[in-house]
């Protein structure tokens, strides 16, 4: 075991107030953004702290496990300003955190070492044995394993919702403690009413958490919509590069609070270096959103019109409910397109081989563009029955748009879907 400080108990289980106020104010004047600002404005300003940054316009990286502390907390005028361990709290991750609260329109955030030690330290943190978490059948794997074999050894149960059905009623909803919402939803991307969600939250008093990744704050903020937490993975648009590990949290601070000390205990702590690569990440998000918005939309279309095409999956597309849902939640459909190629696995492996710009990789959200193939990535843990009754066919592909030109994007993908001779029987 390595020596660590041992800062007062109030400090460590009971200090969240302290550190909230340094989350929503202590960095200093506050800048001068109007009430209206843009994602870019409140992504490139909104967590500045030179007046505590040796006047640096960007933040130093404090790479640093341990801070030094008094002997006596007594001479300490405002214990918040302590900080004891990189574990429990560093300025590289707070300001990340602040940028990402603010994004949001939330009350606190914290940042996490992925997207999955963000979930499952919410999770663990909020429910108690014996609670009840209601979820869509369709939702990430790492999600759905954590759900279905982690969860349960806790006490905790959890109710499923098939394929199609739009949200929780009857006794799916009785005595539930937490609903969990991804949308738009992995790999398929339909798009899930958070309004709606959130009145069947309401009706029993649970919590109702959602996964943003795939939306981010710049095309959709669940907690105007009614939600109580939003979770993302901040490995994916936030940061945008492809080189960052890194998940998040953010809500009231009532709630984002209680996850201070199981966060410090599962060790799900940011690296400072990751957490400045995250920031510095976000400072172009919105511009990086809007290019792949527009790649998405135009690559969906390009694929929809294609005899090799069996399907397209984008969000909107899977009825007139799901369209109006997304005209409405989100102000951009997102980079992510997945569709199902004729042909099957076959077809599917043939596509991947041809392609020379897009790269054939798992994750999603970065400056290049990438495509997976669900039944061999994020949901390889599936059987063959269960990702076909969840939709999942050997010939899906999901494909993250980065920012290339888009000519270029669909020079590569159509050009991959031709067909060319000694095609016939090809594996």
């Amino acid at each position: 075991m390595t020596e660590e400080p041992d800062p007062p108990p109030e400090t460590l289980l009971s200090g969240a107030p302290a550190r909230a106020r340094r989350r929503e104010g202590a960095s200093g004047p506050e800048p001068s953004l109007p009430a209206d600002a843009g994602p870019t404005t409140i992504a490139v300003h909104g967590a500045r702290r030179p007046e505590r940054n040796a006047g640096a316009v960007v933040s130093p990286i404090y790479q640093t496990t341990t801070f030094h502390y008094p002997a006596e907390y007594s001479e300490v005028a405002d214990p918040s300003d302590v900080r004891h361990y990189t574990r429990y709290e560093n300025p590289s991750q707070e300001e990340a955190a602040e940028t990402i609260r603010a994004l949001e329109g939330a009350g606190a955030a914290r940042v996490f070492s992925s997207g999955m030690a963000a979930i499952s330290t919410t999770l663990l943190g909020l429910l108690r044995p014996g609670d009840t978490v209601v979820a869509p059948i369709e939702i990430y794997g790492g999600t759905d394993r954590l759900l279905r074999e982690v969860l349960p050894k806790f006490g905790i149960g959890v109710r499923w919702l098939e394929p199609g059905a739009p949200e929780p009623t009857g006794e799916l909803l009785e005595g539930a403690s937490l609903l969990y919402l991804e949308t738009p939803t992995n790999p398929l991307l339909r798009v899930r009413d958070i309004r709606a969600w959130a009145r069947c939250a309401d009706e029993v008093g649970a919590l109702l958490l959602v996964d943003s990744t795939f939306a981010t704050p710049v095309n959709q903020r669940p907690l105007e919509l009614g939600a109580d937490l939003v979770l993302h993975s901040a490995t994916k648009y936030l940061a945008g590069h492809s080189d960052v590990l890194a998940g998040a949290v953010a809500g009231p601070s009532q709630l984002v609070d209680r996850l201070e000390t199981m966060q410090r205990v599962l060790g799900g702590a940011l690296d400072p270096h990751a957490a400045f690569l995250l920031q510095r990440g976000m400072k172009t998000l919105a511009l990086r959103v809007a290019r792949q918005n527009e790649n998405a939309r135009e690559v969906a279309e390009a694929l929809a019109r294609h005899p090799a095409v069996a399907r397209v999956h984008y969000p909107g597309s899977h009825g007139a409910d799901e369209e109006a849902i997304a005209r409405t939640q989100m102000a951009g459909r997102g980079g992510l397109v997945s569709f199902e190629l004729v042909g099957g696995r076959a077809a599917s492996a043939r596509f991947r081989r041809r392609l020379r710009l897009v790269h054939v990789a798992t994750s999603l959200g970065g400056v290049e563009s990438l495509v997976s193939a669900p039944r061999e990535s994020s949901h390889a843990h599936l059987s063959p029955g269960e990702a076909e009754r969840r939709g999942l066919p050997e010939g899906l592909l999901r494909l993250s748009c980065g920012i290339e030109e888009t000519k270029d994007l669909l020079l590569d993908l159509l050009g991959a879907l031709e067909p060319r001779a000694g095609d016939r029987g090809a594996s």
